[in-house]
């Protein structure tokens, strides 16, 4: 899944994941955050872009957490879902 974070200045990778992970967690308590399978595959600071894998099956309820995050570091943030593929190759041709 590739990610665009909208902020004022450039985040570090560690909070752009928690962030994500703590959405999934508030939405869908751990037993669905640890079925999510979070993971960061790459991260582009200077687009701001983030590629992370996860579930297949809660790919829907990543998407809803990762909709849902309006601040980061206590400062107003978005997080926008701009690609979604099985494999890396075909989604690297979409970033």
């Amino acid at each position: 899944m590739a990610l665009k974070v909208e902020y004022k200045r450039p985040l570090d990778e560690r909070a752009i994941l928690y962030a994500i992970q703590a959405s999934v967690n508030r939405l869908f308590g751990e037993y669905g955050a640890s079925q999510a399978k979070i993971k960061q595959v790459k991260y582009f600071p200077e687009k701001q872009q983030l590629v992370i894998r996860c579930s297949h099956n809660m790919l829907d309820k990543v998407k809803a957490a990762i909709t849902s995050i309006i601040e980061i570091n206590g400062e107003n943030a978005a997080i926008h879902v701009f690609g979604v593929s099985g494999t890396l190759k075909a989604l690297s041709k979409k970033t």
